[in-house]
């Protein structure tokens, strides 16, 4: 089969699934249709806002639909109108099972992490989180329990000590983009060798990574001082780590941490306990001491530590 016969429909809805997208369009794939989340209200104004993927459609001409029901008759009878031979899925939602088995080749997802580790909605938050030194991206045959379906390729990358999330997504986001095009190629060449991921398991568990919430998101100054690093570059530069400050014994109220540094020559006795000098926001934690380096106060901009005194008349901060 020559790659413009080969018609693909397209489901997916972020900035990470449009670089994919976008690579298999460069490349003279056949694209002939597009998946993405029907528009929602955003702002003050509730303007429609439009995904990702959608602009990248229009722009490109591309066929778009927007079911909010992926079950809908209507829906599902333009799908199978269209006679993809593959589906492919990048950052969407959990596929019924009359649209992941409608293309003859199947339906394949590209996941950002080295499946089995990490399956669910937050892959690359958690494994920064975690303090992980690795991760990737899996693409991988769909099938009804999610993420566990075999595994068709995998591309690995190393994670910094001081990666923030934003830093890696971007990352995975290029590279991912590739391994589709090759996953692709190889399922046109007939030579995929899937592989299940029980084999990977070797009787171990598989990771999880479930959906961030906001109180997943609040730091907990009674932990030691990598774990907190780790939690706020896991959160960098959305969600965002956060905690509630204190000026002077005002009220308090939440503020997002974006980045920190390590200070681990630096004991600390008191979690929690705020030292300001020059420019430097320190932090003790339950071991060691974080330096703030970047943060945004509510209501306001993002902004550097020595930005955010600069604008304080006191000095006496207080975290909790």
């Amino acid at each position: 089969m020559k790659k413009e016969d080969l018609r693909i429909v397209f489901l997916g809805t972020p900035e990470f699934a449009v670089e994919s997208l976008d690579a298999l369009v460069s490349n003279s794939f056949n694209i002939v249709g597009v998946v993405t989340m029907p528009d929602k209200p955003a702002g003050r104004g509730h303007k429609l806002l439009h995904s990702a993927v959608k602009q990248y459609a229009l722009a490109h001409n591309l066929h778009l639909m927007q079911p909010v029901n992926l079950k809908d008759e209507a829906f599902v009878d333009e799908l199978r109108s269209l006679n993809a031979d593959l589906f492919i899925v990048i950052a969407f939602r959990m596929l019924p099972k009359v649209v992941w088995q409608m293309p003859r080749l199947g339906t394949f997802n590209l996941h950002a992490s080295l499946l089995p580790r990490y399956r669910g909605a937050a892959p690359i938050n958690r494994a920064v989180m975690n303090g992980d030194t690795e991760t990737g991206v899996t693409t991988f045959m769909l099938k009804h329990e999610i993420d566990t379906g075999d595994i068709l390729g995998q591309e690995r990358i190393g994670i910094g000590p001081d990666d923030c999330v934003g830093d890696v997504h971007d990352r995975l986001m290029h590279i991912g983009a590739r391994l589709t095009l090759d996953t692709v190629n190889h399922i046109i060449a007939g030579d995929l060798k899937p592989v299940p991921q029980d084999e990977l398991l070797q009787g171990e568990e598989p990771t999880p990574a479930p959906k961030i919430f906001k109180e997943d998101c609040r730091i907990d100054w009674n932990r030691p001082a990598r774990e907190v690093h780790n939690l706020v570059r896991g959160l960098s530069p959305y969600p965002a780590a956060w905690t509630m400050m204190s000026v002077s014994g005002g009220e308090p109220s939440m503020v997002k941490i974006l980045k920190t540094v390590l200070r681990p020559e630096l004991p600390a006795t008191t979690p929690g306990n705020v030292t300001i000098n020059g420019d430097t926001i320190s932090v003790e934690c339950a071991d060691h001491v974080v330096d703030i380096e970047r943060l945004q106060p509510s209501g306001k901009r993002p902004m550097t530590a020595a930005e955010y005194l600069r604008g304080q008349s006191s000095r006496v901060i207080t975290f909790e």
